[in-house]
């Protein structure tokens, strides 16, 4: 609402004045218009049914039907107005302010004084959209400080749906086109079983246009009072934040069995980014906390960006050439498990009695990626270089037992690889349409090999460790193009055959990057479906399998493929395992591989279905399925996901797992919609996660109120029980409140 009312002007201006009658009273000075009065003078426009001008006073009185707009954008309207000729002082009686930000004002009267304050009498303010707004703010005063930025409201009352919910002395707001002004903001309500009942009381410091500090201030009932602070700065080429909380927990005891015991708590995170060249950017995100469950504990809290991960990034990206450097830290979150056959938190035989999954953590320090095509064709085919430089140290090995074997997802110590990737293909296309790719590649890798822990006897003893594999291969694809009345499908049989030696130093190496063993139609046709460095796929393999797409001249279209993999010769990698094992229940560890296959259909109306499925290579039975589905018909939209993953008795899971995720939304009038969520573990009958809420959305009001349960933590605390509630208002902000139980 800035210069409302009337605002500065130039007087050395001219006005130019239209009417359908004008005339002059030399006797009392006064010039009078009416009949569709415009008035224009210096960017201002008044539009009135009657204009007189007092020039003895210096007053101008416009009357009936006044829409005046200023040049910031205002538009007035009122019944009767009276200003100064230098548009400092005035009165208007009846009025309306509309602002380009879609605020409204209405009062009974106006009135303003020294071309600064503006005060309204009996007034209200809203939002204005297409349709009436559904809250308001009355106020027996509402003033407007023109120098401050900020608007004054007076024994105000929050209406909703034209009722009031809420009175207070008074309460103060930026001005809406204000972006930034120091002040408290929205609080929050919080109540959690631990914690107690809390206020989230935040306060901006806007110190500077390139920085600004926010502090948050939340006492809870049961713990103490919660401390906050997060501060941004934008600098020359980049900007950078620094996060803290910390408490002093009045009754710790509450979290007795978890890692949230101690008496004082903190967390600390920090990010950056800044662009070094218009090539180079280089940035950080890091976070420090006295705790793994300080951040779940204290969700409500706004802790910057504070996540498990700490990292430092270095990165670069040209035309050919692409460059990524990386170190990380680790803080997780998981609770230590004392079931030492317990794949997913593991502990060994020889592991201490207090284990601790945080000791586990490596550091990384670093790991480098760089990749670069080669220009012009070599051999008329696209050469490319991929290496990679990995370095971490471990401060304890992570260990896990089964069946009396161990399995090692990372070894205590120091280890560092030098990898290099050296690619060729070039394709051929004969005059009936076949497809014919020769490739070859060469992938190296030098291993230096600190420290290890003694019990992880598999490892070589070797301090520095050569590691080659060499590769030709060649790809056939023979797509056969079929149109009909409609649209047009294409059949496309596709075969690869690879040959190179057999995998070198397999279970004598860590294997750190290639623990993720994922055999599925997407992968089907890579070279090697290892996904790190530290494995290597070797013997002679064959690919095969058909892919189909039917695409209709309408837009929906489907798409599906179906294949497997062979081992011809040599030794099979997948069948050999590691120092961890992760791929012996792959689908790829016979000589004839699981089959798979994928379908997706999409009608181009709203509806879509992918599918993944793995199938046993001797009784076709599913081995791992994911199902993914969304659809919206008319009001009601909702997502479907379903996945299966078959036992997997050489890991110690014993049992099939299915999981099912679902949530809808549903319009049911105007703005408001119904919308809920579920997670189930279909194999335990156990409903893990589930929400239900109503909601409400417009341009002006942001309105929902949930109910979730959760029982995914497993901390040995009992369900944990959500109430949320946000309201969000424009121009004034947004109001949560969350309980927990």
């Amino acid at each position: 609402m800035s210069d409302s009312l009337v605002g500065k002007v130039d007087s050395t201006q001219p006005m130019l004045l239209e009417a359908t009658d004008l005339r002059y009273d030399f006797d009392k000075d006064i010039i009078s218009a009416s009949g569709s009065v415009e008035i224009y003078f210096d960017d201002y426009t008044l539009r009135a049914d009657r204009v007189e001008y007092d020039r003895k006073d210096g007053r101008l009185f416009a009357y009936g039907h006044i829409r005046m707009t200023e040049p910031d954008g205002n538009l007035i309207q009122a019944e009767s107005l009276e200003l100064s000729d230098d548009f400092a002082n005035g009165f208007i009686k009846a009025l309306e302010i509309d602002t380009p930000q879609f605020t409204r004002l209405t009062a009974e009267s106006g009135t303003r004084e020294n071309n600064n304050l503006t005060t309204l009498e009996n007034g209200a303010y809203s939002v204005y959209t297409q349709k009436p707004a559904l809250w308001r703010i009355k106020a027996a005063k509402i003033v407007h400080n023109e120098q401050e930025q900020t608007i004054y409201f007076r024994r105000p009352s929050l209406e909703f749906f034209g009722s009031s919910i809420a009175t207070v002395p008074s309460f103060t707001i930026a001005d809406p086109s204000v972006k930034r002004k120091s002040g408290f903001l929205t609080p929050s309500f919080i109540y959690r079983s631990r914690i107690g009942y809390g206020l989230s009381i935040p306060y901006y410091w806007d110190l500077n246009p390139h920085y600004g500090l926010t502090t948050t201030l939340t006492p809870v009932s049961e713990q103490g009072a919660l401390l906050s602070a997060n501060w941004r700065q934008n600098l020359e080429g980049g900007n950078y934040t620094l996060s803290m909380g910390g408490i002093r927990q009045a009754q710790q005891e509450k979290f007795s069995g978890s890692s949230g015991e101690e008496l004082g708590r903190f967390i600390v995170n920090t990010t950056g980014s800044f662009d070094l060249t218009d090539r180079w950017q280089a940035g950080w995100n890091l976070t420090l906390a006295t705790d793994r469950a300080f951040r779940e504990d204290y969700s409500f809290a706004d802790f910057g960006s504070a996540q498990e991960t700490s990292e430092i990034y270095l990165s670069g990206q040209s035309e050919r050439n692409r460059f990524q450097g990386n170190i990380y830290a680790f803080q997780i979150s998981q609770e230590d498990n004392e079931n030492s056959t317990e794949p997913t938190n593991p502990t060994a035989p020889f592991s201490p009695v207090d284990d601790d999954l945080q000791k586990k953590q490596p550091v990384v320090h670093p790991v480098i990626d760089h990749t670069y095509f080669f220009a012009p064709p070599i051999w008329g085919g696209e050469l490319a270089y991929t290496g990679n430089f990995t370095s971490l140290t471990r401060s304890e090995t992570d260990a896990f037992s089964y069946n009396d074997v161990n399995r090692f997802r990372g070894v205590e110590g120091t280890f560092t690889r030098l990898s290099t990737d050296l690619s060729w293909r070039r394709t051929f296309i004969d005059p009936i349409g076949q497809v014919f790719t020769p490739f070859a590649y060469a992938n190296s890798s030098l291993y230096f090999l600190g420290s290890a822990d003694d019990d992880v006897e598999a490892l070589t003893d070797d301090a520095v460790v050569f590691r080659g594999m060499p590769a030709i291969g060649l790809e056939y694809k023979y797509p056969i193009l079929a149109g009909f009345d409609g649209g047009h499908q294409i059949i496309e049989p596709i075969a690869q055959i690879i040959a190179r030696p057999n995998e070198a130093h397999i279970g004598e190496l860590p294997n750190e990057d290639a623990q993720s063993m994922v055999y599925d139609a997407s992968t089907l046709f890579e070279w090697d479906k290892f996904s790190g460095f530290d494995r290597d796929e070797g013997g002679v393999r064959a690919n095969f399998g058909i892919q189909y797409r039917l695409q209709f001249d309408q837009g929906a279209f489907a798409s599906a493929t179906f294949g497997s993999s062979y081992q011809i010769a040599g030794r099979n990698s997948y069948a050999t395992p590691d120092i961890l094992d992760a791929t012996g229940d792959s689908g790829l560890e016979t000589d004839l591989s699981d089959y798979v296959a994928s379908f997706y259909f999409d009608t181009n109306a709203g509806a879509r279905i992918g599918t993944t499925a793995r199938f046993d290579e001797s009784d076709f039975s599913v081995q791992r399925a994911e199902v993914n589905a969304s659809a919206r018909y008319g009001p009601l939209s909702g997502v479907l996901s379903y996945a299966y993953l078959a036992a997997r008795p050489d890991a110690g899971i014993d049992e099939d797992r299915q999981e099912v995720v679902g949530s809808a939304n549903l319009n049911i009038v105007d703005d408001w919609r119904l919308f809920g969520s579920l997670r189930y573990d279909i194999e335990n009958e156990d409903v893990v996660q589930n929400l239900l809420g109503l909601g409400y959305d417009d341009e002006g009001l942001s309105l929902a109120v949930s109910y979730a349960e959760d029982r995914s933590r497993d901390d040995g605390e009992p369900v944990e029980q959500i109430f949320y509630l946000r309201v969000g208002l424009r121009t004034i902000g947004d109001t949560d409140i969350s309980t927990s139980d």
